[in-house]
Formats: structure tokens, sequence, C-alpha cells
């Protein structure tokens, strides 16, 4: 079976934490040019590194299918490592309506007429269908697309903070004159911009070299993330671009008042390559946990199966289901959730890189993420993050309750859905990979 390549995997990884600056608008909206800088430096280090040095100790010592489903179970036991996959597969029932919603955005930009009342909602069954489709095809197909997009996607944005450094220095025009905002909804969306970088842990199996690539693509991704964040929101502060009114599709003004109608509808059709190119790579990672979920006797055995290429289409085309089941949500109701999931899950995740280092000393680990000290201390800066994420978002409301309690009762069903899958498909106990000590 052909595997997958560092350079396609860094591409992937790219894609399945970031879709590059579409997205970082409300940043800019809610905290303005000084206050956003400092988010968006501050987070790889609060956030993106401490969670990639977590990912490479842990995928190069178990470089399993299933990723941070394995680690979990492996460290804390079946019931907590079936809470991960809850987590994270409940989690991505919200994480991916995002993304058709972003691609039906900045194809309405374009061309209004094509996504005016349903047609919006029919573009975004579609795109589920394509990912899905393109899945199909094997992760090398996805990781080596996920290289032409990244190509794409950027091109625009070179040329805009180029012309942004041309037309400048404007910069003292617009820094520091920012009234208004919401530093909350900066903080929440800035991290939603920085999530994901887990996910890339759950198609190991089909990876090549993966103790050595994987911690190289998390840093390299990390790196990579944060350089396109940052430097567009560098060059429109030193073009002077105001940002009172920055929102979701205000990189397309400020294309067009930099360098005309033609950039301008290069950052657009670029924004429909951000959703495509996110949906595509996550769809790759999620569905392979209920894949390995049911090798594991923990769902019904169908959703195991592959097609000659390796690829869990059983598992494919039910995520699929669901995800498009759930399009049409609210983005601000959709990135509470899935903030709020997503964040329980990276903890167990840390807390599963901790246990391991007392229960499983001399496992091999070609990558490790500093001393005893170190990994028992990573996971503190992102649950600090996740905290206060949970806190904010106590005024924000899904199927009319906060969405807080909203979230906490989709987790406390984890427990009773493990129950019943014990009793239902329980008919085996662990996966081969899960037990190998050395992670094989």
């Amino acid at each position: 079976m052909r595997r997958m390549r560092l350079v396609p995997l860094i591409a992937a990884t790219y894609f399945m934490v970031s879709g590059g600056p579409y997205g970082i608008e409300d940043i800019l909206g809610g905290a303005g040019y000084t206050k956003a800088l400092l988010i968006l430096l501050l987070f790889p280090f609060l956030w993106s590194f401490p969670t990639a040095l977590m990912l490479g100790e842990l995928t190069s010592a178990i470089p399993a299918e299933g990723g941070f489903y394995v680690w979990v179970r492996r460290a804390m036991g079946p019931f907590w490592g079936y809470q991960e996959a809850w987590l994270s597969l409940t989690a991505s029932i919200f994480d991916m309506a995002i993304y058709p919603t972003l691609f039906v955005l900045y194809l309405g930009k374009l061309f209004p007429a094509w996504t005016a009342g349903s047609r919006g909602i029919a573009w975004e069954i579609a795109l589920v269908a394509a990912c899905c489709l393109w899945n199909l095809c094997g992760a090398p197909a996805v990781g080596e697309g996920s290289v032409t997009l990244f190509i794409l996607l950027l091109a625009p944005f070179v040329v805009l903070i180029v012309l942004s450094f041309f037309h400048g220095p404007h910069w003292h025009n617009h820094i520091g004159s920012f009234t208004g905002g919401s530093i909350s909804t900066a903080v929440i969306v800035a991290l939603w911009n920085y999530m994901g970088w887990d996910n890339a842990s759950t198609v190991a199996g089909e990876v090549e070299n993966p103790r050595r690539n994987y911690p190289l693509a998390m840093l390299a991704a990390a790196a990579l993330v944060a350089i396109s964040y940052v430097l567009p929101v560098v060059a429109i502060a030193y073009a002077g671009i105001p940002v009172n009114q920055f929102t979701t599709g205000s990189w397309t003004d400020t294309a067009r008042s930099l360098g005309g109608p033609l950039l301008a509808a290069a950052v657009v059709l670029c924004g429909t390559i951000s959703g495509l190119g996110m949906f595509n790579a996550l769809v790759m990672s999620y569905t392979r946990l209920p894949m390995v979920l049911a090798q594991d006797g923990m769902l019904p055995a169908w959703l195991a199966l592959k097609n000659k290429r390796g690829v869990p289409w059983a598992a494919i085309i039910v995520c699929g289901m669901f995800w498009a089941a759930a399009l049409g949500f609210r983005f601000e109701e959709l990135i509470s959730i899935d903030l709020i999931l997503y964040g329980s899950s990276l903890l167990l995740e840390f807390i599963a890189l901790a246990v391991l280092r007392f229960k499983e000393p001399d496992l091999p680990r070609p990558f490790r993420a500093g001393n005893l000290f170190m990994a028992c201390t990573l996971g503190i800066p992102p649950a600090l993050l996740i905290g206060y994420v949970m806190y904010s978002a106590r005024d924000e409301r899904m199927a009319h309750m906060p969405a807080l309690l909203f979230g906490f009762l989709i987790a406390l069903a984890g427990p009773i859905f493990y129950w019943f899958s014990r009793k239902r498909w329980g008919h085996k106990t662990i996966t081969e990979s899960a037990l190998a000590p050395s992670g094989d």
C-alpha cells in the first residue's frame, strides 16, 4: 500500500488546523491590530507548540492507526479510550459543518445567484460528497492534493502582502485607534484557528516512516500556520487598513482596496479552496476513528470495511451522512460547542502523555517532549485556555440551552454509549496496535 510522505503530511496537517488567513478576520474585528497580533503570536507558544510536542512524542512512540484514541486507551484503559473517540467524533459533527458554510460564503461572493436560497445547502452537500469521494482514493491522494491546494490558497495572500508593503507605511493611522469589539470573541476564534493538531495522528498507519515524519510534520506545520496568520496581519497594519468592521469575508474588501477587482476575485476563489481543503483533510482524519472502534468491537464490524487502497469506505459514507445532517447551524453556535468538546478530548491526550511516562517508562520514544516534569505540565497552558473558552461560552446558546450545558450533556452521553457498545458489539478486546509494547 502506498503511504503518505513528509511534505503531503505537512500540507494535510496544515489544512486540519488552518485554512490559511481565512477565519482570523473576527480576531481583528474583535481585538484590533495590537491585541490581535499579540494573540496570534502568543497562542502558538501557549497552544500549538505544547500540542505539537505532545503529538510528536506519542505518535513517534505509538504510530498506530486511530492515533489519539489508541494512546488514551493504552494509557488509561478502554473506557477512557472510548470517551476520547466519543468526544472527537461528536465534536466533528459540529466542526465539519463549518467548512461547507465557509465554502458557500465565498462562492456566493463570486456568483451570488449560485448560492441563493436552497442552492447554498445543495452546494454544501455537494462539497461533502466530493470530499468523501476524494478520500476513497486513499491518504496519499489527500495529502498530495493538499500540497496543491496549499500553494493555490496562499498565492493571493503573497501578492496582498507585497502590495501592502508597497502601499505603506501607514501603520500609525489605525494602530491603537481601535474601539469596540470583543476580546472574548477574538480569543475563541483564535483558539479555533489554532486547533486540530491531533487529527493528523489517526492516519499514522498510512504514513511513511511515522516515527520520524510526525514530529517533523507537527513542528513544520505549527510554524507555517503561525506565519500564514501573522504576516498578512502585519502587512495590512503596515498599509493602514482599518479593521473596526473586520469580519468573515473582509479579506476580499482588503484585496480590492490594495490590488483591485482581480486580486479580490482571487481571494474569494481561494476562500472556497480553504473550505474544500480543510473539509477534505479532516474527512481523512475523522473516518479512521469509527474504523478502529469497529476493529475493537465497539461499533458494528462493517464500519471497518476497506477498499483496495486501505480506505474505510463504510466509515466515510456514514460520517458523511452525519456531517451533512449538521449543516445549517450558525457559525457562533458551531465554534463554541466544537471548542468545548474538542478541548475536553485534547486534555485527555495530555493526561495520556504523562500517564505513559510513568506506566511505560521504557517505551521507545524517538522524539521526547522534554523531561518528565515538562511532560506532566505541558498541558497546563492549553487547559487554562480551554477553561477560558468554557467560561466565555456561558452565554452562548445551542438547542435552546446554554452551549456549555449542551456540551456537558453530549460528553455525559459518552459513558452511556460505551456501556451500550460493550453490550452490543463487545466481542473483541483491543486492537493489536494498542497492545504492542513498542507501538509497532
